[in-house]
């Protein structure tokens, strides 16, 4: 059974995420590469929530293929290119996430590829068969 951590003693999360999360031995794991808000046409949003949101629908539809979905999820590393999109990011994140929540990690990067992208969302799931 996976498990999540919050342990008292230290500072809860910062947000709407689990400090640890531990998957036991014999369990499927898959990793998703950055996904970034961009549609099937190669159409991106400009809004850095919609991205985000065309992001977390990009990783469903991996965990999807591999008979997962986002309760799965144990970790997730995103990265934005300005501190203005966290609030946009988090309200997104909040609605996809799992409860628990997996563990989390934000960074704010000076750009991708491309500059119009503004959030990538690597995922990394775990699931008994």
């Amino acid at each position: 059974m996976i498990k999540h951590h919050t342990p008292p003693g230290i500072r809860p999360p910062f947000a709407y995420y689990s400090h640890g999360v531990e998957v036991p031995p014999g369990v499927r794991w898959l990793l998703c590469s950055g996904q970034l808000g961009i549609d099937p046409d190669d159409s991106v949003p400009e809004d850095a929530g919609a991205q985000a949101e065309r992001a977390f629908e990009n990783i469903r539809a991996i965990l999807a293929a591999s008979n997962m979905d986002m309760s799965d999820v144990v970790k997730l590393n995103t990265y934005v290119t300005d501190r203005a999109f966290l609030g946009d990011y988090m309200q997104v994140r909040d609605r996809f996430v799992g409860n628990p929540p997996p563990a989390s990690t934000l960074m704010i990067v000076s750009g991708f590829a491309r500059p119009e992208f503004k959030v990538e969302i690597e995922a990394i799931a775990a699931k008994a068969d």
